[in-house]
């Protein structure tokens, strides 16, 4: 057994694809194959299980990953601490989140502040971020759902109200408020499974014993706004981006939602064991000394600013 065998196996956990794993680690696929095929011989267990081309990871594979995650990662956390007692820099900050404009404004400060340090950013969804983490491929997740894993620390960053924004025009425009009752047979824009947009719509609605109708499911939130202004249906929008401004050359029309716990929780999780860097220490102090985002959001029907509803 060696170092490779366990990179390549890691991998190939991950994608639970042959062939997308063997295009990461940029390897011929039988070559793949066989590294796993002898991996599994010395351990005298097979790690997955196998129905045609598909493979999944079985309950010893499982284990075994788990037991590898946390090897590597400390040999990946050893090589950035020489890196960093060697180096004059402040070394490496890594940061995985949702979508990349919530974290941009926070970034620019930060770089602002500490130039030197080495920023990496990656946009990945909840899974992914949990892998990440685990596998301390990054220092931080900026989420705003619960991730999944064990030795995970969160700290609430913000906490906003989500708005409904409808078409221009919409038999909603002009309401103050809705039911998710009044807006059971509206298409919805949302994200796919994964994505916290789509995790509140479900939730939403099944408290009511509802499933929400939809007419498009994308892999890009910041995109959902723009399909809503040209009529493809409704969606659920963080207040941020009407703080933002983005209704002006993406016109939409905002409604509150009549709805308990319609809001969105930013939180910064990080894994509680994992080495971090100068650069990283920095991050968590930055983002969490200040406020992460406005938290005032201007009254939708008297034009005076008002707290968001909880």
């Amino acid at each position: 057994m060696d170092l490779r065998q366990l990179r390549y196996f890691q991998t190939v956990a991950r994608h639970e694809h042959m062939s997308r794993a063997a295009e990461e680690l940029h390897v011929a696929q039988p070559a793949l194959s066989r590294t796993i095929a002898r991996l599994e011989a010395d351990l005298g267990t097979a790690l997955f299980d196998r129905k045609g081309r598909r493979i999944r990871l079985n309950r010893y594979g499982e284990m075994f990953l788990r037991h590898v995650d946390r090897a590597l990662s400390e040999l990946d956390d050893a090589r950035r601490a020489l890196r960093d007692a060697r180096d004059t820099g402040l070394g490496r900050v890594s940061i995985a989140c949702e979508t990349l404009l919530t974290i941009t404004p926070v970034l620019g400060g930060f770089r602002e502040a500490w130039p030197h340090a080495d920023v990496r950013l990656y946009q990945s969804n909840a899974r992914e971020m949990s892998r990440q983490l685990q596998a301390g491929k990054v220092d931080f997740c900026v989420a705003s759902q619960p991730l999944a894993g064990t030795g995970l620390e969160a700290v609430e960053l913000a906490r906003e109200e989500v708005l409904l924004a409808v078409p221009r025009g919409h038999r909603l425009d002009g309401r103050d408020s809705v039911t998710i009752r009044e807006i059971a047979g509206e298409p919805f824009v949302t994200t796919r499974p994964g994505h916290w947009q789509r995790a509140l719509l479900d939730r939403l609605f099944a408290a009511e014993g509802l499933v929400p109708p939809l007419s498009c499911e994308a892999d890009e939130p910041a995109a959902i706004q723009d399909l809503i202004s040209v009529g493809l249906g409704i969606g659920l929008i963080p207040a941020v981006s009407r703080q933002a401004g983005t209704d002006t050359h993406v016109p939409v029309a905002w409604v509150h939602l009549d709805a308990p716990e319609c809001h969105r929780v930013l939180t910064l999780v990080h894994s509680r064991d994992a080495y971090l860097s100068e650069a990283a220490l920095r991050f968590r102090e930055f983002v969490t000394s200040r406020p992460f985002m406005t938290h005032h959001l201007p009254d939708l029907r008297r034009g005076r600013g008002t707290q968001p509803h909880p």
